[in-house]
């Protein structure tokens, strides 16, 4: 077939999609659906879907998956344009071409696909948080859910490796979301294709052991189902009632998880479905099954009056001597309403649309999904966003750019320039939303910033940083607390620092490496503790340091108060010098603000000295007194 006749195939289908959602959904906007295919079918051509299909085939698959659930026309349009963003679209791009609903759908079906798709470094259970974490919008979890019912009708377009990883995924991601949303239909469908490609010996083994029982039971549900519904009419109940055998990967789970080798040890193999018309209507059928049939103990449950949190609702019994069923055969019973049913099938979707209700209505409908698929609420809120690759990168909630280059690899964050966020230049503090495509533009070598310490959303990355900062500002540092020792030294007329520090060797009885030693010099020189404290504890000179400290004055100048201790913004440690102009290590001491100087030191003034007005914002950082409060 050529790529005309399949865009022709392509738009014969959209037709008739359109033609079916006239009669299911009056009142959709199809001039709208119409301009929306034309847009897809222009952005995306012929471009090749990673099926093997072309994108916009994969777009109308997935659509008409998509038809049963009477998606509003936001899901219509975002289900045709899924995949623009990886034509080359922006998110921006996507709510100029239609609305902020679209692209939220959009962005959250593009991210939630690279995740549980291409992303293998995170565990099961961060994946299925993923889908909470993410679900500000239910429309985009069910779009992806449906992109996946389709892609398992395509497995035999795969290799055998990749067939099982798909069918996998499946079983262990999608068919959980699709359960936790009460969304059985898609579950079962889900699983029927992709469990006897995940587990093909398991499969085979079931099913044969199914077609044994078969064999000796015969096929008696439809005959016990027209027997009950009978006897259930007679007595004055309106019923359907429907004949159901368990699905085989849930027949391989229940086996699994009970440790049970064969498929007839199972109290819910057969089942039988009554369907009433109002909900009293349950309990009076569940008392004529009590009446017919011999109830097993402990198998009764009432998810009517007590209902799953995904909103399941139904009424559950096991019996046996039904009429029509074999001796020693075991019969689960569901009693549902039709709207039960309903919901059943389409779970938190049955109740979805978005034309109705305002803001508080669907923040409640975010809650319900969000409770439906947590099994358990996450303590910190996160986001997740993408790099250009389609790797996804896990974030706290309010990180930035510079967050995001730390968490990709430490020298990205040091080496940062830039950000681009969605294809746009933005400002380093800008806060990343999920669903973002971040890209991190780089210094040729590390320049990093003091005042980046106080922007970094995350820990980690704020000690990676202040130790690349301490190691790049050692040496001069270092020297720096060398230089005060010795003045503090010469002061009274003590020797200065040899090149070993043999002074400082031995500090309050302890001996000290040369590692340790300079480590005291670079507090010095940091300014978070003083040449004269250290003199006091150094075992050398401390009762030499303490006499003539009492007894005489340094013959160069007069002893001078221990000055108080200043920190900065953020707990940076910094060399620190005190401004001339206003000094403001001299009483009385008043609110302080620093200045960053180009040998990495910071210039202490006082706040309200009018040397800061000619400063760069920029190079301001925040400083105050030990002790003090903010």
């Amino acid at each position: 077939m050529t790529i005309a006749d399949t865009m022709s195939t392509v738009r014969e289908r959209f037709d008739a999609f359109c033609r079916l959602r006239k009669a299911a959904v009056p009142g959709s906007q199809f001039a709208r659906l119409h301009a929306a295919f034309s847009q897809a079918e222009h952005v995306y051509g012929a471009m090749p879907h990673w099926t093997g299909d072309t994108v916009l085939e994969h777009c109308m698959g997935v659509l008409e998956e998509y038809q049963r659930f009477r998606p509003d026309d936001d899901s219509v349009v975002a289900c045709l344009l899924h995949h623009v963003l990886e034509a080359g679209w922006t998110p921006e791009q996507v709510e100029r071409a239609s609305n902020a609903s679209v692209r939220s759908i959009v962005s959250g079906v593009h991210l939630l696909s690279h995740v549980t798709m291409r992303n293998k470094r995170m565990s099961l259970q961060n994946l299925r948080l993923m889908f909470v974490r993410v679900s500000d919008d239910m429309r985009a979890v069910l779009l992806l859910l449906c992109d996946r019912n389709r892609l398992l009708s395509r497995l035999a377009q795969f290799p055998p490796d990749r067939r099982r990883q798909i069918a996998r995924d499946t079983l262990q991601l999608f068919a959980p979301v699709a359960a936790r949303l009460g969304i059985y239909s898609l579950k079962h469908e889900m699983e029927t294709k992709a469990f006897p490609v995940a587990y093909p010996t398991d499969a085979l083994r079931i099913a044969e052991q199914l077609q044994a029982l078969k064999h000796r039971h015969g096929t008696f549900l439809p005959d016990a189902a027209l027997a009950l519904e009978r006897a259930l009419r007679e007595r004055g109940v309106s019923v359907r009632v429907e004949a159901r055998e368990k699905h085989a990967y849930s027949v391989f789970r229940k086996m699994r998880s009970k440790s049970i080798t064969h498929a007839g040890d199972l109290y819910d193999l057969f089942a039988l479905r009554v369907v009433v018309d109002a909900e009293p209507a349950c309990y009076q059928v569940l008392g004529v099954l009590h009446q017919l049939g011999h109830p097993v103990a402990n198998r009764f449950k009432d998810f009517v009056a007590f209902p799953k949190p995904n909103g399941y609702r139904s009424l559950h019994t096991t019996l046996m001597r039904l009429p029509g069923v074999p001796e020693g055969v075991f019969v689960e019973v569901q009693i549902r309403t039709e709207e039960m049913h309903r919901e059943a099938k389409l779970g938190i979707a049955a109740h979805w649309s978005y034309k109705e209700g305002g803001q508080a209505e669907h923040a409640l409908r975010r809650a319900q999904l969000q409770q439906a698929l947590a099994e358990q609420s996450p303590e910190d809120d996160h986001i997740f966003v993408l790099t250009p690759t389609g790797e996804v990168i896990e974030l706290p909630e309010g990180a930035t750019p510079l967050d995001f280059a730390f968490h990709v690899h430490t020298m990205l964050g040091l080496s940062f320039r830039a950000a681009r966020v969605n294809g746009a230049i933005v400002p380093i503090a800008t806060v990343l939303e999920n669903g973002d495509i971040v890209e991190i533009l780089r210094h040729s070598e590390p320049k990093p910033s003091p005042q980046w310490v106080t922007m970094l959303k995350t820990s980690s990355a704020r000690t990676r940083l202040r130790h690349f900062l301490s190691m790049r500002d050692r040496p001069f540092v270092v020297q720096q607390g060398r230089e005060a020792m010795n003045r503090e030294l010469q002061r009274y007329g003590l020797q200065t620092l040899d090149p070993a520090l043999t002074l400082l060797r031995s500090y309050d009885g302890e001996h000290l490496p040369i590692a340790d030693r300079e480590e005291l010099l670079v507090k010095v020189g940091q300014g978070s503790q003083t040449a004269a404290s250290v003199l006091r504890h150094l075992d050398a000179i401390a009762s030499v340091f303490v006499r003539l400290k009492e007894e005489k004055q340094p013959s160069t100048q007069p002893l001078q108060p221990e000055l108080r201790q200043v920190r900065m913004e953020g707990g940076i440690p910094m060399p620190v010098r005190y401004a001339r102009c206003c000094k403001p290590d001299e009483a009385p001491f008043t609110a302080l603000s620093g200045v960053i100087g180009r040998d990495g030191s910071v210039r202490v003034h006082r706040h309200t000295c009018k040397m800061l007005r000619a400063v760069n914002p920029e190079r301001r950082i925040g400083v105050e007194w030990e002790g003090d409060e903010g």
